[in-house]
């Protein structure tokens, strides 16, 4: 079958990645280094600005990272150098102390499916209102059993699998969560040859969300199923329709091979129409990019290295207007967006700091 963009696509694509694109990184400040301390992770002492801004901000509105073992983070998130490793088992508790960091994505259940022990111990780590976003496996969300290079070697016969969906992420998730259960994201890897039909893909989608079985909102009430893409040809009028029917939010992606922020916005203000529901963002990944390149660009993650004013500022105005509807907002932050996702975090909600209404004197 020929490939060509679908009629209906009105939200426009990407622009061409680059491969050789290249980052000036600034110049650190410097810190004095610490030690971990014996009984654990322990958490940064947060600026007094910082915590005044936190304080500013709407509760509906969840700001967080993807994900939380980063070392580089000594001294904006932790207060100590831990290890990777460290951090994966024991920083989240200190994760959580940040005030403006209120949600976290839940990564790690992409590679392979999270048992319902660990869902319950990171419950058990956070605090009531904070919020878990979780990606589901990606045994059901990726089209391809690939290579160790990426390239997709056979179909997989387990894709948009319902019952495994369910079996091993709707379920565990949902039970171990609770209710600091937030967006449930299914984010489809690049499709391939099976982006060709588009028509088709969304009546497969269709008929997978259906099969999956309705939030409760007793026990997860801030739960929503999200669709994230990988292939901006499917992010057209038809498909955003059929999440709309089916009760399924579309997750915003900012990533090198979907459209730029305006242009997706444009399909949640589609997604909205009637009645709207809350606005899911994942922050990926700087469009100059590919994934790889941007991970060493910007390691150790510990300082802003590629700013991206346009994408933080349409973020911002995307927040504030569906904060204006009563939806609530979870924005995810990774560190392949600017150098530092909790740096990005302290701008973005400045961003929306700004555009809120002044207290009443």
């Amino acid at each position: 079958m020929t490939h060509s963009a679908p009629i209906d696509d009105l939200f426009g694509a990407p622009p061409a990645p680059s491969d050789n694109a290249t980052a000036e990184p600034g110049t650190p400040a410097p810190k004095p280094k610490r030690s971990p301390a014996r009984q654990g992770v322990q958490p940064a002492v947060i600026a007094p600005d910082v915590a005044a801004l936190a304080q500013r901000l709407p509760r509906d509105l969840r700001i967080g990272t993807s994900s939380w073992s980063y070392p580089g983070w000594d001294g904006l998130v932790y207060a100590g150098e831990y290890s990777d490793s460290m951090l994966a088992r024991k920083g989240l508790a200190a994760y959580a102390q940040h005030p403006l960091l209120r949600t976290v994505s839940i990564d790690r259940g992409f590679y392979s499916p999270i048992p319902l022990a660990d869902y319950v111990a990171y419950a058990a780590s956070v605090p009531e209102d904070f919020r878990f976003a979780v990606k589901a496996t990606s045994a059901v969300c990726d089209a391809w059993i690939r290579e160790s290079d990426g390239r997709g070697r056979m179909a997989n016969p387990a894709f948009l699998n319902a019952e495994f969906a369910v079996r091993d992420f709707v379920e565990p998730a949902t039970r171990g969560l609770g209710t600091r259960c937030g967006p449930l994201v299914f984010q489809l890897s690049p499709l391939g040859a099976l982006a060709e039909d588009a028509a088709g893909f969304v009546e497969r989608l269709e008929a997978f969300l259906a099969a999956l079985p309705p939030l409760d909102p007793q026990l997860n009430p801030d739960a929503v199923y999200t669709v994230e893409l990988r292939d901006a040809t499917l992010l057209t009028p038809r498909f955003i329709k059929m999440l709309r029917a089916a009760g399924v939010r579309y997750c915003v992606g900012l990533h090198e091979r979907m459209p730029a922020v305006d242009r997706q916005a444009a399909a949640v203000a589609l997604l909205d129409e009637g009645a709207g529901g809350p606005l899911v963002v994942r922050w990926n990944l700087n469009s100059r990019y590919r994934y790889a390149q941007a991970e060493a660009a910007y390691k150790p993650f510990n300082k802003l290295v590629d700013e991206d004013p346009f994408s933080r500022e349409t973020l911002a105005d995307m927040a504030v207007a569906a904060l204006a509807a009563g939806r609530k907002v979870t924005i995810l932050v990774s560190n392949k967006a600017e150098g530092s996702s909790p740096l990005s975090c302290i701008k973005l909600a400045e961003a929306i700091a700004a555009r809120l209404p002044a207290d009443p004197a």
